[in-house]
Formats: C-alpha cells, structure tokens, sequence
C-alpha cells in the first residue's frame, strides 16, 4: 500500500513539479531546496 501510493505520487511529481537536476543545488532558493527534498523523499519510498 505504501509502497503503490509513493509510485503513484512520483508519477504526479514527474508531470507538475520542475526538474531541478541540472541546476547546481548551491544557487537554488529555499523553496526549491524544498522542492528537490520533497521529490528525493518521495522517489526514495517509492523505491523501497
């Protein structure tokens, strides 16, 4: 259950948050840090 519900919200971030990879982690704002944390969290309990 965990599991699917993390796949399904990674499918959800892939299509409406940006893509923050490319951009060098020391220059983003706050809030993209935030972003890029919450994207990381999400994808790493999607994986478990």
């Amino acid at each position: 259950m965990k599991k699917s519900f993390f796949r399904f919200i990674n499918k959800i971030n892939k299509a409406i948050l940006p893509k923050l990879s490319d951009k060098d982690p020391m220059k983003l704002t706050k809030f993209q840090k935030g972003i890029l944390a919450y994207r990381y969290f999400v994808l790493v309990n999607s994986l478990d």
